[in-house]
């Protein structure tokens, strides 16, 4: 019998039952879709987060935020502590202080605490975010690997997807604390669960002894100042705030610091050395799109839907629902293909569908809802998997042991700066482009003032008979002439943003015939030991 840390008998995880083998990579991969999960799972959610919390508006936002830092800083750091502690004690640790920190989140008596202990939540889901990619191309080979990217690439991109859905359904339906405590039941299971099964490599302690605790501090401080200057940077005017001047300032120096101790520190905590190779770097480039892609439609959708349509969390999770159903067909489709066709064409119908699915959202009205959405969001949820799972495996179909979970860290973390970026860029643009449609409409209005005062005089007077005062319902009819006016030029600015993010994926085309052909899914390397 294995003692508890050790793989098999004869060292190869890949000697298993196949049934151990699936049902490890079932319970690895459940606790990443928790650990996804709970990235959105408040995006729908923070009105009652809000209120629940006695927050302001510019505080409630860090209930998100502080989880993406968190989880960004962990999950490159990942794959050195799988080494050191073995996959099976990293993952049933993060997993249990995970559930842990979804209790204390749930219990949160402020926005301070609820802060703190999103940090704790995101820091110890990171950790299970990249592992499961590791150790997927580690138990399969052939035909069985194949089947690893698509199922990964579903949950990496259906968990955030499905977030507000199932936040908003809950919040309705019991109470805000609960899109915390759901983490509970399945997080005591998958810790218990990876604590008993997971027994697929060695642990190396010493390597704790010599971690590089200037490159951790340094990796902490560049990623934790990149995700505060893209996530403030829109609503402090960017560098002309002074804290976003430091945030970049400490972001770029710890970002050099951490490069020089990546090529000079003999034992680094993460590894630049799979950027060595052409086909991982293009994979890397394709995952940021990605992430941009994924990350912040996700955010715009139910944006436009509560500030334009003014949808509750409820109405919100309801109609972004159809990604999720869209992306389980796409899977079987994307898995099949990865098998017999070059994974760049098969990218190439997956770039191209997700700009086609961001040109129909630039056609937003005002009155857009569910149906009108549904076409849109079926072709992203079809698309999506078609980009992801090829890169998936361009990236790690050819890595080995600790080069393996090194590049598994390095291309996770690609999707999730992705997203950061991503949400911070549109929420420039929707500010921006928001500023121009209201000076665009007031300027159209001003051509033909005889006919605004007229309009503005008509629902006067139909307003009057609820308001006797005159002055009061010239002053209410201005008002909502005025609200008006504000809702198309928002929805005019979500077109705007929609448009450029479906040219942002056209431009991604252009790296494709550099890319070098990987061949399928099922070409890969027999066994990674």
């Amino acid at each position: 019998m294995d003692t508890p840390t050790n793989p098999p008998a004869d060292g190869s995880p890949g000697s298993l039952p196949i049934a151990r083998k699936f049902l490890i990579f079932g319970v690895l991969a459940f606790g990443q879709f928790m650990a996804l999960l709970d990235i959105q799972i408040v995006a729908a959610s923070l009105n009652d987060l809000q209120s629940g919390l006695s927050a302001g508006p510019d505080e409630i936002s860090w209930v998100q935020t502080a989880y993406l830092m968190a989880e960004l800083v962990m999950i490159p750091f990942s794959a050195f502590l799988a080494q050191a502690l073995s996959t099976r004690w990293l993952f049933a640790v993060s997993a249990a202080l995970f559930t842990l920190s979804s209790v204390l989140c749930g219990f949160a008596w402020n926005i301070e605490s609820m802060i703190a202990f999103r940090v704790l939540q995101g820091f110890t889901g990171g950790a299970m975010v990249p592992t499961v990619f590791a150790v997927g191309f580690t138990l399969f080979s052939g035909k069985e690997r194949a089947l690893i990217p698509a199922i990964l690439g579903m949950v990496s991109v259906l968990a955030p997807t499905l977030g507000p859905t199932v936040g908003g359904l809950i919040t309705q339906s019991i109470n805000w604390r609960w899109i915390f405590f759901i983490n509970v039941v399945p997080g005591i299971a998958v810790t218990v669960l990876a604590f008993s099964l997971v027994r697929i490599d060695r642990a190396e302690p010493g390597l704790l002894k010599r971690i590089d605790w200037i490159q951790l501090v340094a990796m902490a401080l560049f990623l934790a100042g990149l995700e505060y200057t893209l996530e403030e940077g829109p609503r402090l005017d960017w560098f002309g705030d002074p804290r976003i001047v430091i945030a970049a300032w400490v972001s770029v120096v710890a970002f050099l610091l951490f490069l020089e101790r990546a090529i000079f520190s003999p034992t680094p905590i993460v590894r630049l050395s799979p950027f060595k190779k052409p086909t991982f770097v293009f994979a890397c480039v394709f995952n940021l799109v990605i992430g941009f892609g994924v990350y912040s439609s996700t955010y715009l959708v139910p944006v436009y839907l509560g500030r334009v349509r003014g949808y509750d969390s409820l109405d919100i999770g309801t109609t972004v629902f159809v990604v999720g159903c869209a992306q389980l067909l796409s899977t079987v489709i994307a898995a099949r293909l990865s098998e017999s066709v070059d994974r760049r064409l098969v990218i190439t119908a997956g770039l191209t569908l997700f700009a086609f699915s961001l040109w129909l959202s630039s056609h937003l009205t005002a009155q857009w809802g569910f149906s009108e959405l549904f076409w849109p969001q079926v072709a992203r949820g079809l698309a999506v998997m078609l980009c992801i799972v090829p890169s998936v495996g361009m990236a790690l179909s050819v890595f080995q042991g600790p080069e393996l979970r090194a590049a598994s860290a390095l291309f996770n973390l690609m999707r999730n700066l992705g997203g950061a970026i991503g949400i911070a860029v549109v929420n420039t643009w929707l500010q921006d482009n928001a500023r121009l449609e209201t000076a665009r409409l007031g300027e159209a209005l001003g051509r033909n003032p005889r006919g605004m005062t007229g309009a503005v005089t008509e629902l006067a007077h139909r307003l009057a008979a609820a308001t006797p005062d005159p002055a009061q319902a010239l002053l209410a009819a201005r008002a909502l002439i005025g609200r008006s006016v504000g809702q198309q030029a928002l929805t005019l600015a979500f077109d705007d943003v929609f448009r450029l993010m479906s040219w942002l994926f056209l431009a991604a085309l252009l790296m494709v015939p550099f890319a070098k052909s990987s061949g399928s899914a099922s070409a890969a390397p027999a066994e990674v030991h």
